[in-house]
């Protein structure tokens, strides 16, 4: 059972690493521009825009770092680490659901925003489901022993 538990949660534990990193690029990219004042279409936005991308790169980091943890549980397969990588995971699905809201609220808001900045906001929604896919799994224990 431990052997098929780590074929399908690593797998996610990879997919979601991916995403975060993304995450942190297009974030970084917009709060580049948006602090050098660029007036390339791709950063645009509203209100929410600023705080958005902000806590989008927060979730990023947090993220990655949590994911970094779940792939030493997977690695090491041991109790000891089980609970470090579940407590990170969850800190990190809470701070990628703070920007899942942002990213709704500045959808809500409308106005013109490029294509980053919509790929960004569709990432976090997608990474808001799949953390929390992530944190089911690693406390129901996929990750084996």
């Amino acid at each position: 059972m431990a052997t098929v538990g780590k074929n399908l949660f690593a797998p996610l534990l990879f997919l979601n690493l991916a995403m975060y990193i993304v995450v942190v690029g297009f974030a970084s990219w917009c709060l580049d521009h948006f602090i050098t004042g660029d007036t390339n279409p791709g950063v645009g936005g509203n209100g929410a825009t600023f705080f958005f991308v902000i806590i989008s790169i927060l979730a990023g980091v947090v993220g990655v770092a949590s994911l970094l943890a779940g792939a030493h549980h997977v690695h090491a397969s041991r109790n000891e680490s089980l609970g470090s990588a579940a407590s990170s995971a969850v800190i990190a699905w809470a701070i990628t659901a703070l920007a899942f809201g942002l990213a709704c609220k500045e959808i809500d808001l409308g106005g013109e925003r490029g294509w980053r900045l919509k790929t960004l906001e569709a990432f976090v929604i997608i990474l808001t489901f799949t953390q929390l896919l992530y944190v089911w799994a690693i406390h129901v224990g996929l990750a084996g022993r």
